[in-house]
């Protein structure tokens, strides 16, 4: 299917690997303008040459910055100037008792999960209305739906993200932007995968087994989701196609939440 967004410009934050990364590929395929992120700049150069390797011709670059830090996010936008698709998808996630958070945790987890994704949209959301024409996707979790009691500081900033989506798209009323949250279910993403391998090692036993024993009952699919299933939803977001889907939190869960809406 042709999604009609070759040419335009996309950054994805945080898009070094797992579900940003896979995003930016499939937005290269399509054709756009792909411009990643990541804290390291050999990472991001990295990214870069894999990228362009996979989508020969697309045009791929990326900018460094780390967007806990102010100063860096007013760094990268003034490289990156105006873009026509922006992906929030950069954050942070770890299981920890909520006794042992401190505020200094909780004001890195607010920092990476909510406030990156607010200073971004801050900035290039009011050239998206000027142009009446813009994409703005949040990568979310159903953990901001159904906050797991181990990652209760991972799931109330997403939480708090997903309510700055839905305000956010009401600033867009009568225009052709919108603004949209991806809902993703437990991925294999690089970083889980390094998590699942490492407990595996200590463990002594099959990384597949290991993988099967953590699926969640309530999953439909009955595996982890893979980085390129979320990828293709953000995909079809960035697209013209999807005009009339504004304000919404769209599940690519795999069926682990078990509520209708």
């Amino acid at each position: 299917m042709d999604l009609h967004i070759a040419g335009k410009r996309v950054f994805i934050s945080g898009s070094t690997q797992g579900i940003g990364r896979a995003a930016a590929l499939a937005c290269a395929i399509e054709g756009a303008s792909v411009v990643i992120n990541g804290r390291s700049q050999a990472r991001v150069a990295e990214a870069v040459d894999r990228l362009r390797a996979e989508a020969p011709g697309a045009d791929i670059s990326g900018i460094a910055a780390d967007l806990a830090d102010p100063a860096q996010v007013d760094a990268l936008l003034e490289a990156l100037g105006e873009v026509d698709i922006l992906v929030n998808n950069a954050g942070v996630f770890d299981v920890a008792p909520f006794a042992q958070i401190d505020d200094a945790e909780w004001s890195r987890y607010f920092q990476l999960n909510m406030m990156a994704a607010v200073r971004l949209s801050r900035r290039l959301l009011p050239g998206m209305l000027a142009r009446n024409e813009g994409r703005i996707i949040f990568i979310g979790t159903e953990s901001a739906v159904d906050v797991p009691a181990e990652m209760i500081h991972y799931g109330a900033t997403k939480a708090a993200a997903l309510a700055v989506a839905n305000g956010l798209a009401k600033l867009t009323r009568g225009t052709n932007v919108t603004v949209n949250t991806v809902l993703g279910g437990p991925t294999y993403s690089d970083g889980v995968a390094a998590a699942v391998e490492s407990i595996a090692a200590a463990q002594s036993v099959d990384v597949e087994q290991l993988k099967g024993s953590l699926v969640r009952d309530t999953s439909l699919l009955q595996r982890f989701i893979r980085p390129e299933e979320i990828a293709h939803l953000v995909a079809y977001l960035a697209s013209p196609l999807s005009s009339a889907t504004n304000g919404a939190a769209l599940r690519a869960d795999g069926g682990v939440l078990t509520t209708i809406l």
